[in-house]
């Protein structure tokens, strides 16, 4: 109910004595916060547990820097996607009678769809997720850059 004090903590208070388990009511709040005094009798040390926790930081930042620097696989030209676009590593490839839209000199470097940092020759394309493409490629998807 509310507006009622629990039996206990009443006696408690009538005798002007502490409840039990609550420690010193002194303390730093900041260590009444962090709960530290009830660290009186840990099975892990402060220092250990500060260890574990900057160790499982470092791990997960290490762990993020190395998948950052895993690349996507190349686009293989018989995977799905590429035969459906018609992709080819080399624009010389096109057949011209299959795809008339191919237009000479148009390739995935010139291509507004590419991705990425120039200079690599294989880049991340927005027609084919998690994949790299040749720049020296072509696909029915190409599209002028503007």
């Amino acid at each position: 109910m509310l507006g009622t004090v629990h039996p206990k903590r009443s006696e408690h208070i009538k005798e002007g004595m502490r409840p039990p388990g609550r420690g010193d009511c002194r303390r730093d709040f900041g260590a009444v916060f962090l709960h530290i005094g009830a660290m009186q009798h840990p099975s892990v040390s402060r220092r250990g547990f500060l260890h574990a926790v900057l160790l499982g930081t470092a791990a997960g930042a290490v762990s993020l820097r190395v998948s950052a620097a895993d690349e996507p696989p190349k686009l293989d030209v018989k995977d799905p996607a590429a035969v459906a676009l018609g992709y080819v590593e080399r624009a010389s490839e096109v057949d011209g009678k299959k795809y008339p839209t191919y237009v000479k000199g148009s390739n995935c470097e010139n291509c507004l769809q590419l991705q990425g940092k120039a200079g690599n020759d294989y880049r991340p394309c927005t027609l084919f997720p998690g994949k790299l493409v040749a720049i020296s490629g072509w696909c029915s998807g190409w599209t002028a850059e503007m």
